[in-house]
């Protein structure tokens, strides 16, 4: 694309043009707040970018367009950054974005806003292993501490393919990693990445890796975006891992930690903007779908963390978007 100057519904010139993989990686840092903006950068992402301002990663798959999370600008770009991606790009799908970049597109370009699952946000200044809910957590760390199981941070691959390899095995989609919507293990751009091991008897059983979430250049949280255990510890390796990291994080003055996605974690209510055909499939996805993915297993687990709650939602022009559904679940490796 070349680089370019338009005036657009009252907007401020700004140049349109590809921009630089480090400004890229600058504007992340200045405005990457989204549990999802790290996994931007991921392989097979296309860019619509306005220099200064901001960046859309999306990707391609069977003609149509697939915006990851909200826009990587400043919130008061939002609404330009996305009326500028309007004009350039068609047949257009936004999954996983925020309520106020929802709302922008629905009332602006009359998408509809169907809940795609929930974000649970953790005030690691508030946290602790008290409580009733998280009795799971603590009998989780005892059976870990029996068993021998020792957490450490550590930059480097340990065992690392072994154990993904071993544990893609026991999923239900055991063809390959998923990506889109968990970025893939394996990433050229890794900067302040973290990666907590568990050891049982000096070898590594299960991992996370944490990316980090950026507000003005500082990190403000990470979010577990890949974790692995060895078969034999599907219980309580991911629980264990997580408190240690928790207790890392919060000691570092760390304000919180985001859970990231809980797909198909919907409300009851239907909301106005939202498509109820859309709505109703997607429940029936989540009471049916557990031989594609473990919806339910994957709420329980991060309902445990008693985070804060927040809706994430799917933007869509066609009511029933059965195309754009079918070609989300192809992009994402699920089917």
């Amino acid at each position: 694309m070349t680089q370019q100057t338009l005036v657009l519904d009252g907007f401020r010139d700004i140049p349109e043009g590809p921009i630089s993989f480090s400004e890229r990686v600058a504007l992340l840092k200045q405005y990457g707040s989204h549990s999802q903006s790290f996994s931007t950068l991921q392989p097979g992402m296309h860019y619509f970018d306005v220099p200064g301002v901001g960046y859309i990663g999306y990707m391609k798959k069977w003609g149509l367009n697939f915006v990851l999370s909200d826009p990587v600008c400043a919130p008061e770009d939002r609404e330009l950054i996305l009326s500028r991606f309007e004009r350039r790009v068609s047949n257009v799908c936004y999954v996983q974005v925020s309520r106020p970049v929802m709302e922008i597109l629905h009332e602006r370009f009359g998408y509809y806003g169907t809940q795609f699952g929930a974000e649970s946000r953790v005030d690691l200044s508030q946290w602790s292993l008290k409580g009733k809910k998280k009795q799971v957590i603590r009998t989780a760390l005892n059976q870990a501490r029996e068993a021998g199981i020792t957490v450490q941070e550590r930059f480097s691959d340990d065992h690392t393919r072994e154990i993904s390899d071993a544990w893609i095995r026991t999923r239900q989609c055991k063809r390959q990693e998923i990506r889109f919507l968990i970025r893939p293990m394996d990433m050229e751009y890794r900067e302040n990445e973290r990666h907590f091991y568990a050891y049982q008897d000096g070898k590594a059983v299960g991992f996370i890796y944490f990316d980090p979430i950026y507000e003005r250049n500082e990190i403000v949280s990470y979010v577990p975006n890949i974790s692995r255990a060895n078969a034999n510890f599907r219980q309580g390796i991911f629980y264990t891992i997580m408190a240690h990291a928790m207790e890392t994080f919060q000691a570092e003055g760390v304000p919180r930690l985001d859970l990231g996605l809980i797909p198909l974690h919907l409300s009851e209510e239907t909301e106005p903007q939202e498509s109820r055909i859309l709505k109703s499939l997607c429940r029936g996805v989540y009471r049916h779908g557990n031989r594609f993915y473990n919806f339910r297993g994957l709420e329980f687990t991060k309902s445990r963390f008693r985070g804060e709650i927040e809706r994430t939602y799917c933007c869509h022009k066609p009511a029933l978007p059965m195309l754009e559904f079918l070609a989300v679940f192809r992009l994402t490796r699920l089917i």
